[in-house]
């Protein structure tokens, strides 16, 4: 009795929204494609991707005080 191989999974590219094969066929997932994850990785590189977070009282800055000196 031999068993198929499973399906291979089609996900969303959580770049564009577009199909991506989500199997070792597909070296850039879970992206459709190189630009999509290029796309991904410049959006982190570049801090564009943030949690937010509640304010904490060292946040705010106090016009009086002096930057620190390196």
């Amino acid at each position: 009795m031999s068993s198929a191989p499973p399906k291979p999974r089609t996900v969303r590219c959580p770049a564009c929204g577009g199909p991506s094969l989500y199997a070792p066929e597909n070296p850039h997932r879970p992206f459709c494609s190189e630009r999509c994850k290029n796309l991904d990785f410049g959006a982190w590189a570049s801090e564009s991707y943030r949690v937010p977070a509640p304010p904490d009282s060292t946040d705010a800055e106090d016009p009086q005080a002096t930057p620190p000196v390196h």
